[in-house]
């Protein structure tokens, strides 16, 4: 135990002295932060970690997330203790092109997902280690944290559900060195403050001097054979090891100077002597896990049953995506569903019906419902998220961290627009779409009835470069395609074209059926119209879209339940500029109230008539 005590101090200060180095040569970064954590890292990678470094897939490797992703030097360093990293590359931190970034992201092989935006390394530590139990593997996940994310109302959201599912094999490590960004932490030495916040929401505590590797590693041996959740709260020193910052403020992500590297060095073999002059035939070796089972079912090109609705047959698109989703189920075991408690809105609750082992109740939680299906996609699993599409605003930021992560989320949001009716403007969806295009490599899909539905969702199961979001809505439509039709990312579909049409109309979801009803209307008036449903927001088909403008007098009508900012009319606007055509927007431009669908849609000017009256005005 002495040799393996000094072996972890060891590495302990190879960590701190690399992490020193690499933000003195990037001349950028967070060294203070890494110095009061590398104990805890050491011990992590090098004493409680069973895994195979080599093979960083085996899926009974435990795991590890670094959510103060500040402290990446740290993770970069312990890869290249392990021998996966070169010293030349550890040193091209915060380069351009290198793939040791500022913060971890999956361009780093070695990095469980991205993690930088504080407050959601629980979450996503979570959602991995109930993936584990319901697969049956026995890998435990270790997650360290730092003291000032425990303000973040996501830690205790995953705080909550990991102790209601029992997660013993999730072990959190708080590196609690008193001083955040700029100043203390809202308990700053008080740990047994934080110590009763976590017992509260049921979690096992240890409270340890967190350079003080003896105790590391007892806390670490205990965290294993717990029956809960445990928390390891090691009490740490900012800047532990280099007297001019230690335990003081005003130095969080600051480099020190190349030309003061010598004698910072210097001190810091001074005061880690044993350390630095170690020497020892002693041996490590990794803990390999006991199994190594391979799943690897791929679910691209899986048959899934076909859709049997009927013409003109009155379905909500809400609940053809639960339709949806049971019968990926069944055809991909890998899909997994995740639901904030609306589960009978939503109509998720048809694929929990059928799979219940594979469906998670996350309950009004959202920040952590999405920060766990981060971690359930970490794992080779296909989440499919839902929620009322107004809600998902509330998890944003864990939305742009999983596509900064480029973690393949499937997300469904309900209840979009005024056609809720009387619920009013705080259930109403009116931003998603702007949200949603906004994420980079992002798919949003918007289908009006119940069949373009089902098949999107078919869609949204092999799409891998990005989030994919479906846009669903609350009142029944009816059926307007064949069940064979098929429906494609990126396609639209044009519903009515003549050779002599004076105006296009787009529309999506629940406006395509005003659209339709406004073109018949205008038909049968002699003004002749287009339609295009366009249920592929982005990408969207510009191709399609530029020859039925120019076929329809180079006039365009844009209509759309969602604000104007951000939202369809605004996107093709973008498309088609510079094309020499009219474009007319129709959306929603103020705050809207309670009322029943068909007033709302009237008083928002999305209505059939609004679009006749902007059409013939358009057309003159």
């Amino acid at each position: 135990m002495n040799q393996l005590k000094l072996f972890l101090e060891y590495k302990a200060y190879k960590l701190r002295l690399e992490s020193l180095v690499m933000t003195a040569k990037a001349g950028s970064g967070h060294p203070t932060s890494c110095l009061s954590a590398a104990d805890l890292v050491a011990a992590i990678f090098f004493y409680a970690m069973q895994f195979e470094p080599r093979n960083f897939n085996n899926p009974d490797n435990d795991r590890f997330i670094l959510s103060k992703g500040h402290a990446a030097p740290l993770l970069y360093a312990a890869w290249k203790e392990l021998g996966l990293l070169t010293e030349n590359e550890l040193y091209t931190y915060r380069q351009f092109g290198s793939t040791l970034e500022g913060h971890p992201t999956r361009r780093f092989a070695f990095a469980e997902v991205a993690t930088g935006s504080l407050g959601m390394g629980l979450s996503i530590g979570a959602g991995i280690a109930l993936s584990a139990l319901a697969d049956k593997r026995e890998f435990n996940t270790y997650v360290l944290l730092g003291d000032s994310e425990l303000t973040e109302g996501s830690i205790w959201e995953a705080a909550e559900l990991a102790s209601y599912n029992k997660l013993h094999n999730l072990i959190a490590i708080a590196d609690c060195n008193r001083l955040g960004q700029t100043g203390e932490t809202i308990h700053g030495y008080h740990m047994e403050r934080y110590s009763a916040k976590f017992e509260a929401f049921g979690w096992h505590t240890i409270i340890i001097d967190g350079h003080d590797m003896t105790q590391i590693m007892g806390a670490l041996d205990k965290a294993r054979h717990e029956k809960h959740p445990t928390i390891i709260l090691a009490k740490t020193i900012k800047g532990y090891g280099i007297s001019e910052v230690e335990n003081k403020n005003g130095y969080h992500g600051k480099a020190f100077v190349q030309t003061d590297m010598d004698s910072i060095l210097k001190e810091l073999d001074q005061r880690f002597a044993h350390a630095a002059s170690y020497k020892s035939d002693f041996e490590w070796k990794p803990h390999i896990p006991k199994k190594a089972i391979e799943d690897s079912q791929s679910c691209v090109g899986v048959s899934v049953d076909e859709p049997v609705y009927k013409m003109a047959q009155m379905v909500a698109t809400r609940k053809a995506y639960g339709q949806a989703l049971a019968a990926i189920g069944k055809s991909c075991k890998q899909v997994v569903s995740l639901d904030a408690e609306v589960k009978n809105s939503t109509y998720a609750q048809l694929f929990e019906e059928v799979y219940p082992d594979r469906f998670f109740q996350c309950f009004i939680a959202e920040q952590n419902m999405v920060g766990m299906g981060i971690g359930f996609e970490s794992r080779g699993k296909i989440p499919f998220i839902s929620t009322f599409a107004a809600f998902f605003s509330r998890a944003y930021d864990q939305l742009r961290m999983a596509a900064i992560g480029t973690a393949p989320l499937r997300c469904c949001g309900s209840h979009a627009g005024v056609s809720i009716g009387q619920d009013g403007p705080s259930q109403m969806g009116l931003e998603d779409i702007a949200l949603m295009s906004a994420l980079p490599n992002s798919v949003v899909l918007y289908p009006g009835d119940a069949v373009s539905t089902y098949h999107l969702v078919q869609q949204m199961l092999e799409y891998n470069q990005g989030i994919s979001y479906l846009r669903t809505t609350r009142p029944e439509t009816p059926v307007i395609y064949n069940n064979t039709e098929e429906f494609h990312i990126g396609g639209c579909k044009v519903l009515r074209s003549t050779d002599h049409d004076k105006v296009c109309i787009v529309a999506a979801g629940i406006t395509l059926f005003q659209a339709l009803k406004a073109a018949d209307q205008l038909i049968s008036e002699g003004l002749a119209v287009s339609v295009i449903d366009l249920y592929s927001i982005k990408p969207l088909d510009r191709e399609t879209l530029l020859k039925v403008a120019h076929s329809s007098g180079n006039k365009v009508v844009t209509v759309e339940d969602h604000y104007l900012q951000g939202g369809i009319g605004e996107q093709i606007c973008y498309a088609l500029r510079n094309e020499n055509i009219k474009i007319s927007c129709l959306a929603v431009t103020e705050l809207p109230r309670s009322g029943k669908p068909e007033e709302l849609l009237a008083w928002a000017g999305i209505d059939s008539a609004s679009i006749i009256k902007t059409v013939k005005n358009l057309a003159k």
